[in-house]
């Protein structure tokens, strides 16, 4: 039976994914408390190159960050792994609507090839903890809320499926090779450095534009959304915290918001200028998502301390200085 190891600090660090959203502020945080780390990214095309590099500037500037342009799914991984005490596996196809029709191989490679092909790595070297970034699309429309981790999975997308094979890939490396693995279902981040295809990002920029806000659905479902830096620091517990091998962990901001609350926020920091059209919606996209998080509490530390309209005016200031 897989007991609960709790590790020591993380002083040597590989995170994949280190020029995206949450992977450049993972690394940010490391950095600043004095971990080495060695960032791993690819730039694959989801969205625009000129932005990943600018996610990943402040990391550029520090003696103690070794970038390493590399495709896990094909690149030799053993160099990147040696005498890394953690592995923050954080880079992934993302987005639910862009993973159906003839895009699905992307996913399967990125998510689940590039998966499989760093836990070989891992299990060679035998010591790093890794810490994989799934996603509250496991669960696809879940039955009851707040969902608990024992709620059966059902993705409604290939999206979803793809993070959900990567959670059992981690399993089975845990049970079969020993590896220390932890999984983390993160639920609808926000923040600065969202990227460009996620809907605060895309209703702030048409609002600051003067154009209208197209929302797919009636603007009532619900998501738990969760701000970036206690992502970031539910992942960086998860590297140290005394858990079992193979764990799974709901990370959500603990308030359960209609799409309509999130548009009243932006029309206000907007000056009340806000157009909204309702359209039909899409296949992938559920109706609701509510993180039970009692046990990242209680394992992790998870607190999360930054609320829906401060989170959403910081991203929304964000962007304003993008496009000024």
């Amino acid at each position: 039976m897989n007991t609960q190891r709790k590790r020591p600090p993380v002083k040597r660090a590989l995170v994949t994914g280190c020029a995206g959203f949450i992977g450049s502020h993972l690394t940010e945080s490391l950095l600043a408390d004095g971990v080495d780390v060695v960032g791993v990214d690819c730039f694959n095309a989801n969205y625009g190159r000129s932005q990943k590099l600018a996610n990943l500037a402040n990391a550029r500037e520090w003696d103690s960050f070794d970038f390493v342009p590399v495709d896990l799914s094909r690149g030799e991984l053993d160099e990147l792994v040696d005498g890394v005490d953690t592995v923050f596996h954080l880079a992934a196809e993302p987005g639910v609507r862009a993973s159906w029709g003839d895009n699905f191989q992307r996913y399967v490679q990125n998510n689940l090839v590039a998966t499989q092909h760093l836990l070989n790595a891992v299990a060679r070297a035998g010591t790093p903890r890794i810490v994989y970034a799934s996603s509250s699309s496991v669960y696809g429309q879940a039955k009851v809320f707040p969902t608990t981790e024992l709620a059966t999975p059902a993705p409604q997308s290939p999206y979803g499926m793809t993070k959900l094979s990567g959670e059992h890939l981690c399993y089975a490396f845990s049970e079969n090779f020993d590896v220390e693995t932890v999984s983390l279902r993160f639920f609808t981040v926000f923040g600065p450095r969202q990227r460009p295809d996620m809907a605060f990002n895309i209703f702030s920029k048409a609002a600051l534009a003067g154009e209208p806000i197209v929302v797919y659905g009636d603007g009532h479902q619900t998501r738990d959304f969760t701000f970036v830096s206690d992502i970031v620091a539910a992942t960086r517990s998860a590297a140290t915290s005394a858990v079992a091998p193979g764990s799974v962990y709901n990370l959500g901001g603990g308030v359960r918001s209609s799409l309509r609350e999130v548009l009243g926020i932006i029309d206000g920091l907007n000056g009340g200028r806000v157009d909204v059209t309702y359209s039909t919606t899409v296949p992938g996209d559920v109706r609701d998502t509510a993180a039970d998080t009692s046990r990242a509490r209680r394992d992790l530390g998870f607190a999360p301390a930054v609320s829906l309209s401060e989170g959403l005016e910081r991203e929304f200031e964000w962007l304003r200085g993008q496009i000024s």
